[in-house]
């Protein structure tokens, strides 16, 4: 799995857990899933993404996601 797959699912992996969590937990839970989606858009402005920088470190492989 290339890093930008690794980034793609973990971020879907995270909005999905938070609207499950809001559902069943407590619906307070919903900033999860709107912290994801923030965190996504900037990434898409400025390139800087967390996520991809640990997964670079724990050795996920670059690549393109969309060829």
């Amino acid at each position: 799995m290339s890093l930008d797959r690794a980034v793609l699912a973990f971020a879907g992996l995270v909005v999905l857990a938070g609207v499950v969590l809001s559902l069943t937990v407590h619906p307070l839970w919903i900033w999860l899933s709107a912290f994801a989606g923030a965190n996504m858009l900037q990434a898409a402005f400025t390139g800087f993404c967390p996520a991809a920088m640990i997964f670079k470190k724990l050795g996920v492989k670059p690549g393109t996601a969309f060829r």
